[in-house]
């Protein structure tokens, strides 16, 4: 509900707006003291000595940064960088930190989507709360560049460029703060961003459009790879920042759909929950975020689908310059 309120204008803000707004105004004022504190050096940060590109965005919930952040490792390795990615972890309690991610860690420890970019990319991933820990984590393993998954409010972390995601269709929702609206920060924030890529939707000036382009559907057991139109009876869930997406692009696919289930974000599934909502139809999909935490138990009619991010080639080579002129500053090992 809370997102009607935020995005769609739903009446009921009208009875919620005496409670959320006054809460608004202290997130506000908190928010922005702690910024100022950070910029003034009245708390300490951490510079790296290696290049840091923060993957971010200004909103609550998933606007798509976790494609962008395994587009980005894939082509700077294709580029001869080696590249590390640092989270957050976000959902996920680990033995220790910073814990570094491999074959043997379990999402449950590193959360959901660095297990997800460790599985796609191979790069070295860590994860802590505390993101200077999780990056001199990876420096012993010869990363010469940093991306983090989210984090652009992280300012314990200095950074050398700042990338915000926007949700095209959604953008900014009623504008306000949290949580009376779905603001961490208020939109002239953007304007201190070295890029803004778009989600989706119409690309405003200045901003570079993005989407996701979805590939075959996986089979989680055998790996098989077929069209999402050859699936019959198919029940669709995701447990990521906006499931309807998800289910928009897989009736952009001519998908059979018999019946769609939306979860919370980064929700910890329990395999009856997910046996009984494949009994609603005779194939079940998932996004490949959900599909790293549900392989273990996956049944032999369970998909996933996976999505890579997709720019036009003058945006695509405007990202890639900006980060590499930023890396000959400190000094490229790129062949």
């Amino acid at each position: 509900m809370i997102e009607k309120i935020w995005f769609e204008n739903h009446p009921l803000k009208y009875l919620l707006w005496p409670l959320l707004w006054p809460l608004s105004l202290i997130f506000s004022s908190i928010s922005q003291k702690r910024r100022r504190a950070y910029q003034s050096g009245e708390k300490t940060s951490y510079r790296a000595p290696v290049p840091v590109v923060i993957v971010g965005n200004i909103t609550a919930g998933g606007n798509g940064k976790t494609p962008v952040v395994i587009w980005l490792v894939e082509k700077l390795q294709s580029l001869g960088y080696s590249p590390g990615v640092v989270s957050r972890g976000y959902g996920a309690k680990a033995p220790q930190y910073p814990l570094v991610v491999d074959d043997a860690t379990t999402p449950k420890h590193c959360g959901d989507e660095p297990k997800l970019i460790f599985k796609r990319t191979g790069a070295p991933v860590a994860v802590s709360p505390v993101r200077s820990e999780a990056v001199e984590a990876l420096l012993p393993m010869g990363v010469d560049i940093i991306i983090t998954d989210d984090g652009l409010q992280h300012y314990a972390l200095q950074r050398d460029i700042e990338i915000a995601v926007v949700d095209g269709k959604r953008r900014f929702g009623n504008q306000c703060l949290l949580p009376l609206g779905p603001l961490r920060e208020t939109v002239n924030r953007l304007e201190e961003v070295d890029l803004i890529i778009t989600n989706g939707g119409q690309a405003r000036a200045g901003e570079a459009p993005m989407t996701l382009e979805p590939a075959l559907a996986v089979n989680m057991r055998t790996k098989q790879q077929v069209s999402v139109s050859e699936l019959p009876e198919l029940v669709a869930m995701a447990g990521i920042g906006h499931p309807p997406r998800f289910f928009a692009t897989l009736k952009q696919l001519q998908a059979s759909l018999v019946f769609t289930q939306g979860f919370a974000d980064h929700k910890d599934f329990e395999p009856s929950q997910l046996e009984a909502l494949a009994e609603r139809g005779k194939h079940l999909i998932m996004t490949e975020k959900d599909a790293v935490k549900c392989a273990d138990y996956a049944q032999d009619n369970w998909w996933y689908l996976p999505v890579t991010a997709n720019f036009p080639l003058e945006n695509e080579q405007h990202i890639l310059k900006t980060i590499q002129e930023v890396k000959e500053r400190y000094g490229s090992s790129s062949t």
